[in-house]
């Protein structure tokens, strides 16, 4: 699957699963959205109340159980983890409030891209910016450090956590929060979305797709293995959307979106600006989980419990725009951005790609 062929039908599949899933049920252009499923988790578990956004998203167990069956069947699973942990827990939250200022991760604002929202397209820009200010930062050296060896119990535990979510998911006992209304109340299928994340997590572990990586590794090596698969994805979920008559072009009505041209913008910078320092886009920090990384574990729950904060405190954005609440929190992550960019340069910078996660 590492072929140039490979990462194309990659993006291919993982473009019209998306149209299959809005078809199915899901919210428009929301085939697949790693930030709003978390959030709609986070809601689901009672970490937030905004009862528009509470579901066990079934695509998200599906993706990390994908990938942990696809590294068992490669030999490529491996326990690992203990590369600054609570900073990529900080970084997981500030990536999902950047995420929810915009209302989406980079998969999603493909998808919307595909689906005729140009405000996405202002979000691309923003993603792009961000990404140059983490690569700056790469060259200066910076990094989190290298992982260790850690017992296995360490890499089944995060797979094991999205097979309790599915357990509870089919189960809905009454402690778990199911949205009434809103985008939380659309959804396809449990079993078709679970086989949908299946596949998708399945494929991303063999192609090593990430959203960041492909502008990143374009920058530093004029490498566009990972940015073939990113351009797929837009190509063929475009083409669906027009097939299926759900594509829409324009700025204005665009579902579950907002026309704040500038945090749209500043929202996507901070998320790709986090996901370098990471060394993935939320997808990928999903798929690493699969594989039995525990720091990218660590940045899922991050994400969620940002996701958390993002509704307690009013800083997601919602069709109206972007609340106060939350220009102040991405000026903060901003802040807090540099900071941790500045704390972890080393003296010597990475100079090979074989350096990135």
């Amino acid at each position: 699957m590492q072929s140039k062929k490979g990462i194309i039908a990659t993006g291919a599949a993982i473009g019209l699963i998306a149209v299959l899933l809005v078809k199915m049920g899901n919210p428009a252009n929301m085939g697949f959205c790693i930030a709003c499923f978390i959030r709609d988790i986070a809601g689901g578990l009672g970490l937030h109340r905004a009862a528009v956004v509470q579901y066990l998203r079934p695509e998200i167990m599906g993706l990390v159980l994908g990938a942990f069956i696809a590294a068992k069947a490669g030999k490529e699973f491996s326990s690992r983890g203990g590369s600054s942990p609570m900073t990529r827990f900080f970084l997981g939250i500030i990536v999902m409030i950047g995420a929810l200022m915009f209302l989406g991760c980079p998969l999603r604002m493909i998808l919307r891209l595909a689906g005729g929202d140009l405000n996405a397209l202002v979000g691309v820009i923003g993603f792009a910016a961000g990404i140059y200010i983490g690569v700056l930062f790469l060259n200066k050296g910076f990094s989190l450090k290298r992982t260790y060896r850690l017992p296995d119990f360490e890499g089944y535990s995060f797979p094991l956590f999205n097979i309790f979510l599915t357990i509870l998911l089919v189960a809905a006992p009454a402690f778990v929060f199911f949205s009434e209304s809103g985008p939380g109340s659309m959804y396809a299928p449990i079993a078709i979305a679970l086989a949908a994340g299946l596949v998708v997590g399945f494929l991303a572990q063999k192609s090593r797709l990430c959203c960041v990586g492909g502008t990143r590794d374009m920058i530093l090596f004029r490498d566009n293995y990972l940015l073939l698969g990113f351009l797929a994805i837009f190509v063929f979920a475009a083409i669906g959307n027009m097939a299926t008559g759900m594509f829409s072009l324009g700025f204005e009505g665009q579902p579950v979106a907002h026309t704040d041209g500038l945090w749209n913008f500043l929202g996507m910078a901070v998320v790709g600006w986090g996901s370098v320092l990471l060394g993935g886009c939320p997808l990928r920090q999903l798929i690493l989980a699969g594989e039995g990384n525990a720091d990218s574990a660590i940045t899922f729950f991050g994400m969620l419990v940002g996701a958390g904060f993002a509704h307690n405190f009013s800083l997601a954005s919602s069709p109206k725009g972007a609340t106060v609440n939350g220009q102040i929190a991405i000026a903060v992550c901003i802040v807090l951005l540099v900071a941790i960019s500045a704390a972890n340069i080393e003296k010597t910078p990475f100079k090979s790609k074989g350096d990135l996660s």
